[in-house]
């Protein structure tokens, strides 16, 4: 059940993400949902680095706003990266 949970909100952390971030970014729905996953897993990194906690197992505020955080540090280190090449 981990892993429905990874994809769905996955899913809802890369559609925020990207809404709140637009640009010409790497696009549709497997894209959005490992990019999703990746800054769910960061985002629970940096909080739990920095006493936030960690992504729980329900769909919190907290759990989805560590996740939407991760994912705009991940399209902004993209866009970093891809301006300079």
């Amino acid at each position: 059940m981990n892993w429905l949970y990874m994809l769905v909100l996955g899913l809802l952390a890369g559609i925020i993400g990207k809404i709140l971030l637009p640009g010409k970014d790497p696009g549709g729905l497997i894209i959005t949902i490992l990019l999703g996953i990746g800054g769910a897993y960061l985002g629970g990194w940096i909080g739990g680095q920095l006493g936030w906690g960690g992504i729980t197992g329900d769909f919190d505020i907290r759990s989805i706003g560590l996740s939407v955080g991760g994912v705009i540090v991940l399209l902004l280190v993209y866009r970093l990266v891809r301006k300079k090449s």
